[in-house]
């Protein structure tokens, strides 16, 4: 593979990049048959160490915990490593109907936007909350691509807890990139738009794009006991596409840096408008300094509207808040704030190196790898090395900030990690490789296939100042002929590679859910002591709540029926219900008594429109259900809790509109009817 890959290369610059698009394709159907038995006998040699290295015996935890990005989905999948093996999906931008997540009461106000209830978005990005440069544990933050949003999921109990709307956004891409302390979580826009400076998007022509549209960059201040999210103000820049960033270290701490593409300010098909000029830009916000000047009075102030939905912890409800205004600073009111600086043709991924001097920017169309200096970028602010600027913000000469230029890596270069032991890893989306390179010669010095396609590749904490050496994770965006046929489309591939030492090996290969376009790794002792087992029923503060089963009710207030009810093994409490009508909203209050790890109930009836809802011990969740028609109704729990989970199950009895059957309820038991007072008729 690795001769085709090189005799590939050199051909490249003669047919262009849609040929070697082509090839890559057809590199990726390549095979190994013809091999002899000597061959045959290594490679199952080399197979049975690589199945040592990841195993992990019954009843033993992995080293890590790793956080894929789910794409489409809307949602995060947890695998440990190095066994591969799923842990958890985590719901945050989609509804998810396994534990009702998005259909519960409780939860169905996190997916609030302004534009409505969505209940999807476009998951791209987690990653891990920061503690002096390094992976805390505490939470983890995500961002929402298609309708503006970031999210914080609690690494306690692995929900979702927070979300917030991104005004002045469109396309959420570069985002959520903490700093080094989580001072403060930093979201850019992908697609820029024509700002109503009266708030949202304004009115206007396609064809004036150069002169009205602008990108936004947000500042979201983070609680550093609780985590909860503030946006502080915006960075109104310049109509480029603002793709992926990361934060400094070290000496470079205080800034933050931004890859861009269509420096040409094409409004129309970029694939070939946006790919016109030599270089885009690496956008630099030294991000201390532009809060300085907000707090000093240099932000702007402008209407807005956007949605801040958050979990209270006591009651497990969200609630939601309008937020009516936003401040912005403007880079050319604001000196020495952000500059700019000439990267390759189309720039995706921009990594700092643990030590904070290195800025790798990987340019999609570009056939080297820049890696600029902290250090020398400062000289050229003392020096005023400036080659004119754009929107009022300087751009610096290529030459003033370039440290080293990584020759003739791979093909299509996306995204680079470090390992702390002086190496970078970049991912070559058409040659199909991982290439290892040096950061002391910056020259290439191992390279190895993947299948087939890569996009974003995780070390643990290798966009952190201390790397976890050890594994690197290639997320491949192509899996033909490497699973079983599934239809036309095939869940995508992971793949698990020992870098430990000198040469990567290939440990495994595992599916991924939906399309991981990055992730986040962290050692499983920064997270396994911390995490809930069971909610405290003495501190579930649900205003609904049954905390003893003799405190059941069933009420009715108009046209609604209220359902406050347990759930223990192995029954309901009420189990029978009667005096329900035909279009009444009935509204299930559902507590799980259990205070044990590992015993969820869940709530399902018979005919309802949303999902069923999942207890977990000690809380309380709420379905809503609009019976349609007469009849008798079976409700079960639906998550299997002992030996007679079967007859978990109750009923609900739905008479017609106006009929005089009473409200009554009963558990083995039967309870005495309310008062009159309580039914309604016609």
């Amino acid at each position: 593979m690795e001769t085709r890959i090189n005799k590939f290369k050199s051909i490249v610059p003669k047919v262009g990049l849609l040929v070697a698009l082509a090839a890559g394709t057809l590199l990726q159907s390549c095979n190994s048959s013809g091999k002899g038995e000597d061959a045959n006998i290594k490679e199952s040699a080399v197979a049975a160490d690589a199945a040592t290295a990841v195993y992990v015996a019954p009843g033993k935890h992995d080293e890590l915990y790793s956080f894929l990005s789910g794409g489409f989905n809307g949602q995060v999948a947890v695998y440990g490593i190095p066994s591969g093996r799923l842990l958890k999906v985590i719901p945050v931008f989609s509804q998810f109907a396994e534990n009702g997540y998005g259909y519960n009461e409780e939860t169905r106000p996190m997916l609030m936007t302004s534009h409505g209830f969505v209940p999807w978005d476009d998951l791209h990005h987690p990653k891990l909350s920061r503690a002096n440069g390094t992976t805390d544990g505490r939470w983890l933050f995500v961002n929402g691509n298609n309708t503006p949003r970031v999210a914080r999921v609690d690494l306690t109990t692995f929900e979702t807890v927070e979300m917030m709307e991104i005004p002045n956004s469109a396309g959420n891409h570069c985002s959520p990139y903490p700093t080094n302390n989580n001072e403060y979580v930093i979201a850019g826009t992908r697609f820029s738009v024509p700002l109503d400076m009266k708030g949202g998007t304004g009115d206007a022509s396609l064809s004036e794009y150069k002169d009205k549209f602008r990108g936004s960059i947000s500042f979201i201040k983070v609680d550093k006991e609780h985590g909860d999210m503030e946006l502080d103000f915006q960075v109104l820049v310049p109509g480029f596409d603002y793709d992926l960033a990361n934060g400094g270290k070290g000496p470079s701490g205080d800034w933050v840096f931004f890859t861009t593409y269509n420096s040409e300010k094409s409004g129309t098909l970029k694939e070939l408008g946006a790919s016109q000029n030599d270089r885009d830009y690496l956008a630099a916000i030294n991000w201390k300094l532009a809060a300085q000047y907000a707090a000093e009075g240099k932000a702007h102030e402008m209407p807005a509207n956007y949605y801040h939905n958050k979990m209270d912890h006591g009651t497990h409800r969200v609630n939601s808040t309008v937020k009516k205004k936003v401040r912005y600073l403007l880079p050319e009111e604001c000196p020495g704030m952000m500059y700019l600086i000439p990267a390759p043709k189309s720039p995706h991924g921009i990594d700092v190196d643990p030590s904070g001097e290195y800025m790798v920017v990987n340019g999609k169309l570009a056939s080297s790898l820049p890696v600029f200096s902290f250090t020398k970028m400062q000289k050229a602010i003392q020096n005023k090395d400036f080659d004119g600027e754009v929107n009022g913000i300087p751009v610096f000469k290529y030459e003033s900030v370039l440290h080293a230029e990584v020759k003739e890596p791979g093909l299509g270069p996306l995204h680079t990690e470090f390992d702390g032991k002086g190496n970078a890893y970049s991912t070559m989306f058409v040659s199909s490789e991982v290439v290892k390179w040096s950061l002391e010669d910056f020259k290439v010095k191992d390279r190895i296939p993947v299948y087939y396609s890569p996009g974003h590749l995780m070390i643990p904490g290798g966009d952190t100042k201390e790397p976890y050496g050890k594994y690197l994770i290639a997320m491949n965006k192509v899996t033909k002929d490497r699973y079983l046929p599934t239809g036309p489309e095939l869940l995508h591939s992971a793949q698990l590679i020992d870098i430990s030492g000198d040469k990567m090996k290939l440990l495994l290969d595992f599916p991924t859910l939906a399309e991981p376009h990055y992730a986040q790794g962290i050692a499983a002792n920064k997270i396994a002591p911390n995490s809930v087992k069971f909610f405290k029923l003495d501190q579930n503060k649900h205003p609904q709540a049954v905390k003893n089963e003799k405190d059941v009710s069933v009420t009715r207030q108009g046209r609604t029926v209220k359902v406050n009810m347990t759930s223990i093994r192995s029954h309901f409490t009420p189990d029978n219900i009667e005096g329900v009508q035909v279009g009444d909203t009935v509204i299930f209050h559902v507590t799980n008594l259990e205070q044990d790890w590992d015993v969820p109930h869940g709530f399902a009836i018979m005919g309802n429109n949303n999902a069923e809802t999942l207890i977990m011990p000690g809380s309380t969740q709420s379905l809503r259900w609009v019976p349609k028609q007469e009849g008798v109704f079976p409700f079960y729990c639906t998550d299997f809790c002992s030996a007679l989970h079967q007859e978990m199950q109750g009923y609900v009895r739905v008479s017609k509109r106006g009929s005089n059957v009473p409200i009554k309820f009963s558990t083995g038991v039967k309870k005495p009817a309310p008062p009159a007072t309580a039914y309604i008729g016609k």
